[in-house]
């Protein structure tokens, strides 16, 4: 059955927020950074950490849309032995004992071309995935991967940024299941953010379009900044603070240390909070 006829976990996320009148926060690590298991431990502990949704890199060799941060922490994963099949198994671990958190992997599209598209839907769905971001298939592309899997069950995610007009939003917009992530600013991940006004603008403009929920993310490093986007967005989108946390972390040969969890878990939490009193003070 196709996905537009279901709810998921992605949809029944959004409208718990929704009844708790806030937005959610939507983190992003890189899996396999700095070796599997020390990921694997900050995937499990994001939940009670403050994550509402959860996206998952995973690392491919030439990551054009990606900044220096989260290159590196691809580089690092790939270092550590990390692929999409582990990464999947990943996924599988962290069902065992998680059933309701979203998870949605951002990637790019060789990997699951080479992994073979269903047998990666597959594998994706029966560890327990909930949607694909997938930075470098256009529209046109649709037929690759957007539409099979939407037809299994699995949201695809798409980038709107604000260099799309509209013109092209309603092709941005039209196979876009889950929620939109609003690329907040023009250029690569951990770049400046961008100002309260333009993103409001953008996220009005985009509600004329459609009716999902929309996420903003790039340049988000503050509980502030969090909160900021969270007074305008359905959720925030926080990924290379939290990848920096981690590299800032690691010993001087680059491996894990006995903070490196907990320096990524906290910064979630100071997120979270920021998430979470956006609106109250809103109210107040």
């Amino acid at each position: 059955m196709s996905a537009n006829r279901t709810e998921g976990r992605i949809e029944r996320r959004f409208a718990k927020l929704k009844r708790e009148g806030r937005a959610g926060l939507i983190t992003f690590t890189m899996m396999g950074d700095p070796e599997i298991e020390t990921s694997f431990e900050i995937l499990k502990g994001l939940p009670a950490a403050g994550a509402d949704l959860i996206e998952i890199g995973s690392p491919f060799t030439d990551p054009m849309a990606d900044g220096p941060v989260i290159q590196a922490a691809g580089q690092r994963a790939l270092k550590a032995g990390i692929t999409l099949k582990k990464t999947l198994d990943l996924v599988r671990r962290f069902r065992a004992t998680d059933s309701e958190t979203p998870l949605v992997l951002m990637g790019y599209y060789n990997p699951i071309y080479i992994y073979g598209v269903q047998r990666f839907l597959k594998d994706a769905l029966g560890a327990g995935l909930d949607g694909v971001i997938v930075v470098d298939l256009p529209p046109e592309e649709d037929d690759e991967l957007c539409l099979p899997a939407i037809e299994a069950g699995l949201r695809f995610i798409r980038l709107a940024t604000p260099t799309t007009d509209d013109k092209r939003l309603p092709a941005v917009l039209a196979h876009t299941t889950g929620f939109v992530y609003y690329v907040s600013i023009t250029g690569i991940t951990g770049a400046a953010g961008a100002g309260a006004v333009s993103t409001r603008d953008a996220i009005a403009r985009l509600r004329r379009h459609t009716n999902l929920p929309l996420a903003v993310g790039f340049g988000i490093k503050t509980p502030d900044d969090a909160a900021e986007v969270a007074r305008v967005a359905d959720a925030a989108v926080v990924g290379s603070a939290l990848v920096s946390a981690l590299a800032s972390s690691l010993d001087g040969e680059g491996r894990t240390s006995a903070g490196t969890a907990k320096a990524v878990l906290d910064l979630v939490r100071r997120l979270s909070d920021g998430v979470k009193a956006a609106r109250k003070k809103e109210v107040g």
